[in-house]
């Protein structure tokens, strides 16, 4: 009996780690619900950019906002940009990712051309 149970927990994970390894197939996703600027200053004070500030913020929407929002994990953050019921923040480094139930997922990247260091892609 023992030999069956720890059989069938074999076959049982073998089965689900196949499952999980069918859906991901290393491929690159296209990204149709996205926009980005070049742009200089800070996210709250855009300007054009410039030969010594070029920084790029890049938007993104839809379901691979889902998945990336998904991806940071929780908890929420404790703050909010607007004062909609429902809105969720999520926030590690400079990825910043919310859920408005009027807008759905939104998240948000940057990066300073000119070192390559990640940065704040937006502001409340």
């Amino acid at each position: 009996m023992k030999r069956q149970l720890i059989a069938a927990a074999l076959v049982t994970s073998t089965v689900t780690y196949a499952a999980n390894q069918a859906k991901w197939d290393g491929m690159n996703k296209p990204l149709k619900d996205a926009t980005y600027l070049v742009y200089s200053g800070s996210p709250g004070e855009r300007a054009p950019p410039t030969k010594t500030d070029r920084k790029l913020a890049i938007a993104i929407r839809g379901n691979a906002a889902k998945e990336i929002f998904d991806g940071l994990g929780g908890p929420d953050a404790t703050f909010g940009c607007t004062a909609e019921d429902g809105e969720r923040m999520r926030r590690k480094g400079e990825v910043w990712c919310s859920f408005i139930p009027k807008d759905g997922y939104m998240c948000f990247l940057g990066y300073d051309l000119k070192t390559g260091r990640p940065d704040s892609g937006a502001s409340c």
